[in-house]
């Protein structure tokens, strides 16, 4: 076990680059590389944020804190050494991504994490690399890189280490094209296998849908499936959505394609359109108002607003990303006139039921 630790130790980095190189590989061999419509902006984002994270943001933080707790706490820096590694390694790995589930998760539900998130999101395919798109603050405030240093300062340094090269192998994963996890269900008498591993780590069609545009396709679910590593907290907190299935289209509903720098460094550069959320100038406009929508809709799966905030109401146009909100799929099994609803007080949701009518009688 030793040997096996001091081998991660030493080489860590490379074991995570290689990860990348493995994939990267496997992606460019199935001719997945060849086929994208990826830009030289996404590229240079996606690399300089990955170099970002790894040379300069996690460093720093590790090197801060192993500094302030040497100075200030100098008895905790052996707080984990009666502690075997067997114990260490699944501590580390639980409390750092039950942390990221949850600021990930607040990154879909707070607006301002929201537009430093929204960079991971504007994606429109799905790669290794999307793994490391995110605003530079994001990762300053994440709070699982915090974790680690303090891990690293407690004396938890190779739990640490093998942790990380874990937890990249999971995640890289879940983003490449390679869909690993096809082969799981392939054969029904794997299918108890795939039971366990994707309620376990996160597999590429659990994460594919959180990439999806919208749940109109009822398979994406971009409002779920916020778990990094492991898949048991989406079920342990409700918000998890299997369906072994992978989208079709990736991205944001109404994308304003705001610069790789812009989305890189907000909230210190801004976008210079009015309409994306990362503009200094955009504001965010109530638009229920206490009348339907009477409208002929032919059969299909439909979007209903239900923050208030989409500008095509009755129907939700992604407005709801950085609230607690999220839409109402429903479908219609044949064309019929609709009456719907846009006060969002009926309770009959997405149909009116007149509460319109009597605002002060039925809760909002």
């Amino acid at each position: 076990m030793e040997s096996v630790i001091s081998f991660f130790r030493l080489y860590n980095e490379y074991l995570v680059l290689g990860i990348l190189v493995v994939f990267g590989l496997i992606e460019f061999i199935a001719g997945h590389l060849s086929k994208n419509k990826r830009s030289t902006g996404d590229y240079i984002q996606e690399f300089f944020s990955f170099l970002l994270l790894s040379v300069a943001t996690k460093p720093f933080i590790v090197v801060l804190v192993v500094f302030l707790g040497d100075t200030f706490f100098p008895s905790g820096s052996t707080l984990l050494n009666a502690m075997p590694f067997y114990f260490q390694l699944p501590l580390f790995l639980l409390v750092d991504d039950v942390m990221q589930y949850w600021y990930h998760r607040s990154a879909h539900q707070y607006r301002f994490l929201w537009k430093l998130h929204r960079a991971h999101h504007a994606s429109t395919e799905m790669g290794l690399l999307v793994s490391y798109r995110n605003a530079a603050l994001y990762y300053m405030l994440m709070p699982n890189i915090w974790w680690l240093a303090l891990f690293t300062f407690w004396g938890g340094g190779s739990a640490v280490v093998v942790g990380l090269v874990l937890k990249q192998l999971v995640i890289i994963g879940a983003h490449s094209t390679t869909k690993w996890d096809r082969w799981l269900y392939r054969s029904s008498w794997l299918s108890p296998l795939a039971w366990v591993v994707e309620r376990t780590i996160v597999t590429p069609a659990f994460h594919f849908a959180h990439h999806g545009v919208s749940q109109v396709d009822e398979i994406s679910e971009p409002n779920g499936n916020f778990g990094n590593m492991f898949a048991f907290w989406d079920i342990l907190f409700g918000t998890a959505h299997f369906t072994r299935q992978y989208p079709e289209k990736f991205g944001i509903q109404t994308d304003t394609h705001d610069t790789w720098y812009t989305q890189m460094f907000f909230p210190v550069l801004k976008s210079q359109d009015e309409n994306s959320p990362l503009s200094g100038k955009y504001n965010v406009k109530d638009t229920k108002i206490d009348a339907p929508t009477f409208i002929d809709l032919a059969q299909g799966n439909y979007l209903w607003c239900q923050c208030g905030l989409s500008k095509t109401q009755p129907f939700c146009d992604g407005s709801h990303h950085g609230t607690k909100h999220k839409p109402l799929l429903f479908k219609l099994e044949k064309q019929q006139k609709c009456t719907l609803c846009n006060c969002k007080r009926t309770k009959k949701a997405p149909f009116c039921d007149g509460a319109h009518k009597w605002p002060g009688e039925v809760g909002s």
